[in-house]
């Protein structure tokens, strides 16, 4: 289950104020998960490696965990193995997860507020769904005033209908990224964040 970690360690921060916000990597997403994606392993591969970078030069992470607690809820469900963070970018003890309820990491919880504490003002940021709380997330941060870079091969989605027709994840992929990297964000590879 998410849980919310509590720490007394200052958070040291590089150069701008930089920190890696890892968006609902969680188990459900997964081969035998309630609501698996279209290749998650890849995307967690690169994420860890982004992490790991982090981890080395000492920049704050922050994970985010979405926990869908409504009667309808399909997956991502409290209580329930499939709403943990999968092992692959699991967090540290001093590492802060927040949990959400909504696709924007920002609504109704306290990661501006963390952030700003942290006088963290450039963010990095990887996860799941591209489609759905990575594209909420980073366009709320840029609005917020966060200079923020999505790594796209350490995002992963599904396919998705529309106008009667399946649209493969690959296409939402690279449409949603498009689309950010057209005037919100910097769009890279997790190559060129860890080397």
């Amino acid at each position: 289950m998410c849980e919310r970690i509590r720490f007394e360690r200052q958070w040291f921060t590089c150069g701008v104020g930089r920190a890696l916000l890892i968006v609902d990597i969680q188990k459900d997403y997964f081969p035998g998960g309630a609501h698996p994606l279209v290749a998650p392993e890849v995307a967690a591969t690169a994420a860890r490696r982004v992490l790991d970078a982090f981890r080395a030069s000492g920049d704050p992470v922050v994970h985010v965990c979405h926990v869908w607690d409504e009667e309808e809820a399909t997956f991502m469900r409290p209580e329930t193995e499939g709403v943990e963070i999968h092992p692959e970018v699991a967090p540290a003890d001093d590492e802060l997860v927040i949990t959400k309820e909504h696709a924007n990491a920002f609504r109704e919880t306290a990661l501006e507020e963390e952030l700003r504490a942290r006088d963290v003002d450039s963010l990095v940021v990887c996860g799941m769904m591209t489609s759905m709380c990575v594209d909420a997330t980073v366009r709320a941060a840029v609005d917020l005033g966060f200079e923020t870079t999505v790594v796209h091969d350490a995002c992963a989605t599904c396919d998705l209908q529309f106008d009667g027709r399946s649209v493969p994840a690959l296409e939402v992929h690279s449409a949603f990224l498009a689309a950010l990297g057209d005037g919100y964000a910097e769009v890279v590879s997790s190559d060129q964040i860890a080397g």
